[in-house]
């Protein structure tokens, strides 16, 4: 088969979208046809990628407003009762959002005929408009399969449950093969974690197929004393939704404390101001090309966001995770329980703690060790120019699934 017509979808961010970028830009060096549906607010590097554009969905930072009836963060809805956190978010991730994707993406389909759609697995809505249409589709992972243990820890174990109903309302009982322990469904699922710390049901998976992760940010400059890396250098953020100046400032004052350069980005949702005076040894700036930096780094201190974590794992860098939410409990748990990592959760985050861990995860060869073996696996995973070339083999009749009316 020669060139076909992809629609990839994801949710308008960059922890949901990055992860899809390397096999749409390998799709379109082999000659395939990109258009890349999602909202307008994180259209600017698609384009730059020189992909068409189409705007659908709605982004999650909006539809916690929608939601709440204000402006509403996803950080700051954090500091609000975990419980009433956790409604907001399931009700966001598996109603809200499925429901716009789902809807905005039928006239898109019916309009123009795709061979093949490739979704990202939380972006759920765009599987269900997919089959709607008889469109064959495909299911990208941004990072871990569901891991119940882990959920409960983050409060989301009721996502799966979530996903599940939301698709049996709008496919019907009938039409839709999601579990709430595998919510890949039936769709081939692009796995771009490592099997040896992926959740079984997923590893395990007929469906599944192997991609390997690759960083992606947008391009930008690397100071010269980086790229020298005459000294062991940390790298410490919380990403970019989870931001949080009080957990930024004590990880300053202890990575400061092992006397390695420590270099932090804050990210859109911290002022670098409000970090206050750093030490000389710490370099403070709003924004990092991480997947240009990752390979001068000795370690990594973060959140524990998909692509960070995928990231360090893919650069062969030890990880000290300061997971604040969302699927960030499930990779802390996952790393660390690889012995490629260490953890710390909430009040065990003191500058004395931090201290101690980065000094022992920047010493301790046996974390060495682990954390190379992880490394060489991903990098046996199958490229994404090799999955790409595999894309055409996943357009096949399927069977159209009438929308509940």
């Amino acid at each position: 088969m020669g060139p076909v017509d992809l629609l990839f979808s994801s949710l308008p961010s960059h922890g949901h979208t990055y992860p899809l970028l390397p096999l749409a830009i390998a799709a379109r060096e082999q000659g395939h046809h990109i258009t890349y549906a999602t909202a307008a607010s994180f259209h600017a590097p698609l384009i730059a990628l020189g992909f068409d554009v189409v705007d659908v969905g709605i982004d999650i930072h909006s539809a916690f407003a929608e939601l709440a009836g204000s402006e509403v963060s996803p950080i700051e809805a954090r500091r609000r009762d975990p419980e009433e956190v956790a409604k907001l978010a399931a009700h966001i991730f598996t109603d809200i959002l499925p429901r716009r994707f789902f809807g905005d993406l039928q006239p898109v389909l019916a309009a123009q005929r795709f061979d093949l759609v490739v979704y990202e697995a939380a972006t759920i809505g765009a599987a269900f408009a997919a089959k709607v249409a008889g469109v064959p589709a495909v299911c990208h992972a941004f990072g871990r399969g569901f891991d119940r243990v882990a959920a409960e820890e983050s409060g989301t174990a009721g996502f799966a449950e979530g996903f599940v109903r939301i698709a049996e309302e709008l496919l019907g009982p009938d039409a839709t093969d999601l579990t709430p322990d595998n919510l890949a469904g039936g769709d081939p699922y692009l796995d771009i974690y490592p099997a040896s710390i992926q959740a079984p049901a997923y590893r395990d998976a007929p469906n599944r197929v192997p991609l390997r992760p690759v960083a992606f940010s947008e391009p930008g400059e690397l100071p010269d004393w980086v790229r020298a890396h005459a000294e062991p250098l940390i790298y410490l953020t919380l990403g970019t939704a989870f931001g949080d100046a009080g957990v930024l400032r004590t990880a300053i004052a202890g990575l400061a404390a092992t006397g390695a350069k420590v270099l932090v980005a804050a990210g859109p949702t911290v002022q670098t101001e409000d970090l206050g005076d750093p030490p000389p040894s710490v370099t403070v700036e709003a924004w990092v090309p991480q997947a240009e930096l990752l390979p001068h780094v000795d370690l990594v201190v973060h959140h524990g966001g998909s692509g960070t974590t995928l990231g360090s794992i893919a650069a062969g860098v030890p990880q000290l995770f300061l997971p604040q939410g969302a699927d960030q409990f499930t990779n802390a748990d996952a790393v660390t329980g690889a012995g490629a990592a260490r953890t710390l959760r909430g009040d065990e985050v003191t500058a004395e703690a931090v201290t101690a861990a980065a000094k022992e995860l920047l010493s301790d060869a046996d974390v060495a060790a682990r954390v190379a073996a992880l490394a060489e696996e991903v990098a046996a995973m199958p490229s994404p120019a090799e999955v790409a070339a595999r894309l055409p083999e996943f357009v096949r009749p399927v069977h159209v699934v009438p929308a509940e009316r």
